[in-house]
């Protein structure tokens, strides 16, 4: 909203996001940039009446807030045109920190992008904190003018997540060798299973490459059998007039992840718990599977 305040730009505000508004609004007032999140280019490619609108007026777009799924960005940019970057940013950096170039050459898809001018971040090991290299996964730190002084009155908090002047973020992130980021998974949200680690953007990406899912999130949970540590289990919401078949969708897994990284347990739901900005929330769902484990085990 800022950055259109400053360019002198018209802002077309809608009350909250309602498919069907969007749509009319950006074929009205001829909408030229559309930032949003995953959940808004789902509920855009998904929509029957889509295709109904001239939507070809927007150029731009910029997904945040959470892992924009190339499946997803291919969609939309097919219907609309429009070309998609990924950004990053967080509140305590007030709150943008990378972003991809405006170009279809320069932009990396799945990427974050390159940090803003004055913005330092680097990669660290999530045991040593020491600097890794290119390709080597960690943890996401960043220093700029954006980032916060601290937490109104907590000052453990602050101590613990401000360092020497860098943001520790809490995303285990990668850079490559020209200095394009992306994020893996959050650092809370790394499964455990059987020794090895699992970052559920990993196994996202490849559900949602099935031709009958339409959306898909995945939470560690705690082994009943207290062998492996943590079991994936994934919650699939399918596409209209799709029939569930399990078995369907672990054959698919197996073909394109390890042994360890396919599901164990595949949840079908109309709907899943999200935030009021479409993001899902994962803890809501790791809630309620221990409140099921905990009556069982009663």
């Amino acid at each position: 909203m800022n950055v259109g305040v400053s360019l002198g730009a018209t802002l077309v505000l809608l009350p909250k996001f309602k498919t069907e508004d969007v749509l009319k609004a950006i074929q009205k007032y001829k909408t030229t940039v559309f930032p949003g999140i995953q959940a808004m280019y789902l509920a855009i490619n998904g929509n029957p009446e889509t295709r109904k609108y001239n939507l070809k007026s927007i150029k731009y777009c910029i997904s945040g807030a959470g892992p924009l799924h190339q499946e997803v960005q291919e969609k939309f940019e097919s219907i609309t045109g429009a070309m998609v970057v990924e950004g990053y940013g967080l509140s305590e950096a007030s709150p943008v920190t990378h972003v991809n170039p405006f170009s279809r050459i320069s932009r990396k898809i799945g990427s974050i992008g390159l940090p803003l001018p004055g913005t330092d971040a680097k990669i660290v090991d999530l045991e040593t904190g020491s600097e890794l290299g290119p390709n080597q996964p960690g943890e996401l730190l960043i220093k700029g003018p954006q980032v916060m002084q601290g937490y109104w009155h907590k000052p453990e908090e602050t101590a613990e997540t401000l360092k020497d002047g860098w943001l520790h973020t809490g995303d285990i992130a990668v850079m490559d060798e020209n200095g394009f980021f992306n994020i893996v998974d959050r650092k809370k949200d790394m499964i455990k299973t059987g020794g090895e680690n699992v970052y559920p953007r990993e196994v996202e990406e490849v559900l949602f490459r099935h031709p009958k899912i339409k959306e898909a999130v995945v939470v560690g949970l705690p082994d009943p059998e207290k062998f492996r540590g943590e079991i994936i289990k994934a919650y699939i919401i399918l596409k209209e007039n799709e029939s569930p078949c399990e078995q369907e969708i672990l054959n698919f897994c197996s073909r394109e992840l390890a042994k360890f990284k396919i599901p164990r347990i595949i949840e079908f739901r109309k709907e899943l718990p999200k935030t009021i900005v479409g993001k899902v929330l994962r803890r809501v769902l790791v809630e309620e599977e221990l409140k099921k484990m905990s009556r069982t085990a009663v």
